[in-house]
């Protein structure tokens, strides 16, 4: 694995809104996480509602003090989540894992939840390695894979925080 250089966290701008637009157009990453892109009016419209509301927690992520992505902490369904959208051209090389640790670092809220696809091994480890374990299974539809799965994806649950290495 390549190092994951200089992994930062800063709060989100509009100036980082173009590469976020970007890298949810990548095929690639859209097929990994099930998530359909959205076009320019959706996208701006999804990011106007995160940047305007303070109950959530909007960060970009940089590497060597380049945006390679965002993490969000939000609530869904009563119950505290993180999300997060690592740029193709960053992945393998531990970005994720370290911003993820960073966050919860810096997000106590406990316990802290997460959804991801089944088959979606990658975030899965990135999951587990800071401290996240397997709680259940969601069977929401996929839009952007346009199938309904039984146990689509995974629901993983951390408890406290777990810095990694």
């Amino acid at each position: 694995m390549t190092s994951a250089g200089d992994v930062q966290l800063r709060d989100v701008t509009e100036d980082d809104l173009p590469i976020f637009f970007e890298h949810q157009r990548d095929p690639a990453a859209t097929q990994m996480a099930a998530f359909a892109s959205r076009d320019k009016e959706a996208f701006a419209a999804h990011w106007t509602g995160i940047l305007c509301d303070e109950t959530v927690t909007k960060k970009t992520v940089l590497v060597d003090g380049e945006v390679a992505g965002n993490i969000v902490g939000f609530e869904h369904a009563g119950r505290p989540e993180v999300g997060y959208w690592i740029g193709r051209e960053y992945w393998g090389r531990g970005v994720a894992t370290a911003a993820l640790s960073e966050f919860l670092a810096q997000e106590r809220r406990r316990p802290l939840f997460a959804h991801v696809v089944k088959d979606n091994v990658a975030s899965i480890r990135v999951m587990e390695n800071c401290g996240f374990t397997i709680c259940g299974e969601d069977t929401e539809f996929s839009e952007a894979r346009g199938e309904d799965v039984e146990g689509f994806e995974l629901i993983l649950r951390a408890d406290e925080y777990h810095a990694t290495a």
